[in-house]
């Protein structure tokens, strides 16, 4: 069987939480009351659901929330992109701080039907694409945010091509929240604030994870 309705399947998997290290933002994600925790991938698969991302509030989107609700002026009457968004959580943060508009950009669609779902939940607006953009050339945002982007090499690579061809072309500032993965490039980041963000054991072998805020460099 092949899930048709997303927003269903979305809604009958998660529960609402507001998310740990920004509590005025209240999210759809899994936890133990719901199947999709158990799920594993050949599952999934067969229910033609790609690894639900969405549903769980990862480290450097709760860091990158939190910076942004604490210096709304980073965001005030700006045009957001939100990388690689998941569940939507840093384009919300955005409105909710003043943005004049975010767009949570997703190549997964359950990610972009669940981050509709998250802002009608807390009340802003808020637009969502499925386009791959690291094959795009990119035009008309203020600020690009990337949360938890690095943590493949083929990945690394292409998010940081992709950075350097857009800023060359225009020179975005860009916010990347990251508990330094794997493939972080430590030294094409700036460190600007440092969280210890609570996250699920079962995600990240612990509690809590030091996670930054940087701006690429």
């Amino acid at each position: 069987m092949t899930i048709t309705d997303r927003r269903k399947f979305i809604l009958e998997q998660t529960r609402i939480h507001p998310v740990p290290h920004a509590p005025s933002i209240s999210l759809h994600l899994a936890d133990e009351s719901v199947d999709l925790w158990r799920m594993g991938e050949e599952e999934l698969e067969e229910l033609g659901v790609p690894s639900p991302f969405w549903a769980f509030a990862w480290a450097g989107g709760q860091a990158l929330a939190r910076y942004i609700l604490d210096n709304p002026e980073v965001v005030q009457g700006k045009r957001i992109l939100d990388f690689a968004s998941g569940s939507g959580l840093v384009a919300i943060a955005a409105m909710k701080a003043g943005a004049a508009s975010a767009v949570a950009a997703d190549i997964d669609t359950f990610a972009s039907d669940a981050a509709l779902i998250n802002a009608a939940q807390n009340h802003v607006t808020i637009e969502v694409t499925a386009e791959d953009l690291l094959e795009s050339r990119l035009d008309g945002f203020d600020l690009i945010c990337c949360g938890d982007v690095f943590y493949d090499p083929d990945m690394t690579a292409k998010v940081l091509g992709w950075l350097d061809t857009n800023r060359r072309a225009k020179p975005v500032p860009v916010l990347v929240g990251d508990p330094k993965r794997s493939y972080f490039p430590t030294s094409r980041l700036k460190h600007l604030q440092t969280y210890e963000i609570p996250v699920q054991r079962e995600l990240e072998d612990n509690e809590t994870k030091k996670t930054s805020v940087y701006a690429f460099i």
